[in-house]
């Protein structure tokens, strides 16, 4: 806190206020926890996931099944053995 003092009497003051930012970026929506990969299909592929899910859902096609097939080789049911 900073006093400005002309003839013996407070005029004004100026509060600082630092904000301690620990992260270089400060700007926009926090990070979504996701990293970018190329993935390498065929475009007949690609055809059949947009013909099902439609052509911007196609990220989220793969995400979804990468997970599911991870969930299903991490945790092998009774049956598949």
């Amino acid at each position: 806190m900073s006093y400005m003092r002309i003839d013996g009497s407070v005029n004004y003051f100026v509060l600082e206020i630092r904000f301690v930012i620990d992260t270089d970026n400060v700007m926009g929506r926090p990070p979504l926890g996701m990293k970018p990969t190329t993935v390498r299909l065929s475009a007949d592929t690609i055809a059949r996931i947009e013909a099902l899910v439609g052509n911007r859902r196609l990220a989220l096609f793969v995400r979804e099944a990468v997970e599911n097939e991870l969930r299903r080789r991490e945790n092998p049911s009774s049956s598949d053995k």
